[in-house]
């Protein structure tokens, strides 16, 4: 697949099969995400792979958008350490990229579900993971095999490109 259209078949799946993801396609995630660009090479993610059904339905509760969590095969939890980078938040959002690119060309979907900057939702994904002060949850990531199917789409916008300087359309 032409890397143009594999991006624009990147979609949101919310709805899950129940066929398990192998251990080999979570290593394979795993090194997609860490494949990503981080700020002078700090790295300052770590990733907590839930596969536990109950674990998982706990994490489903963290807020009204997270309750695919319960049906995917699996969640990661993409976490950041701030102390380790002023910029965890950009390289933690480009290894959660990777995680959904790289989902897409293995046949799965996922789902970004957004936890920072809402304190209520950090802290339970942190009570749930028993994640260490420190370390911040920026997302949830369900995965599983897609229940749903969506086609593939550009969401192109001319309107907001500018050439040179900001011009008034």
């Amino acid at each position: 697949m032409e890397i143009i259209q594999h991006i624009e078949a990147r979609r949101s799946i919310r709805a899950y099969t129940g066929q398990p993801v192998t251990e080999e396609q979570v290593r394979l995630l795993l090194e997609a995400a860490m494949s990503a660009p981080s700020a002078h090479d700090t790295r300052p993610w770590a990733f907590v792979v839930v596969c536990d059904p109950e674990q998982r339905r706990r994490l489903a509760e963290t807020h009204r958008w997270s309750a695919m969590a319960a049906k995917a095969s699996v969640v990661f939890a993409v976490v950041g350490n701030p102390a380790m980078s002023e910029h965890w938040v950009e390289d933690c959002s480009a290894a959660t990229e990777n995680i959904l690119l790289a989902a897409t060309g293995l046949g799965l979907g996922g789902v970004w579900v957004g936890i920072y900057p809402v304190e209520a939702r950090e802290e339970t994904v942190r009570r749930t993971l028993k994640i260490p002060q420190g370390w911040r949850p920026l997302c949830l990531v369900p995965v599983g095999y897609p229940a749903e199917e969506k086609p593939p789409r550009t969401r192109y916008e001319e309107e907001k490109v500018h050439h040179e300087i900001w011009h008034k359309k």
